[in-house]
């Protein structure tokens, strides 16, 4: 099974790896010496801080391996640079309008960055994928579970370089 890439802002990037660090370097040996000094207390199986501990240890652990594996396959793309600013790709952030003329404007970013409160949408949601490539002026329907709903580009805008 071949990897798939995984788009990603650089901000985005520098965010999960300021979390892997931030377990790996502070959180996991705070945890190890926790466990250790329980341990240390004799018997482990009605030792509270030293079951919570493992659990804990556990838990970073497998964040920390999520966060590898993210970090491995991640694809850095820096919307700044996109040539083509007519169309919508990835980085943009797009103004759109549904049929009542409700607009709503949204920013394309990674999965792993995605943060639909603040109009922050994953390249692979629904929204993001009947968008890509669109212009201003496009009408394009999205399916969605409560049935298709169509939404016009009025504009595209892309961050300005450094």
């Amino acid at each position: 099974m071949a990897e798939r890439t995984n788009p990603i802002t650089p901000a985005g990037f520098a965010a999960l790896r300021e979390r892997y660090e931030q377990l790996f370097a502070i959180d996991r040996p705070a945890v190890v010496e926790i466990v250790h000094w329980a341990a240390g207390n004799g018997d482990r199986s009605e030792n509270g801080d030293y079951i919570y501990g493992r659990q804990k240890l556990r838990a970073i652990d497998r964040e920390l391996g999520q966060l590898s594996k993210k970090m491995k396959v991640a694809q850095i793309l820096d919307p700044s640079k996109q040539e083509d600013r007519s169309r919508i790709f990835f980085g943009a952030c797009v103004t759109i309008a549904d049929i009542d003329d409700v607009q709503r404007i949204i920013t394309i970013v990674g999965d792993d960055e995605a943060d639909a409160s603040n109009s922050r949408i994953g390249w692979n949601a629904p929204l993001s994928r009947a968008l890509r490539g669109a212009r201003v002026g496009d009408v394009k329907t999205v399916n969605l579970p409560t049935g298709p709903k169509e939404w016009e580009v009025l504009n595209i805008n892309y961050p300005l370089g450094e």
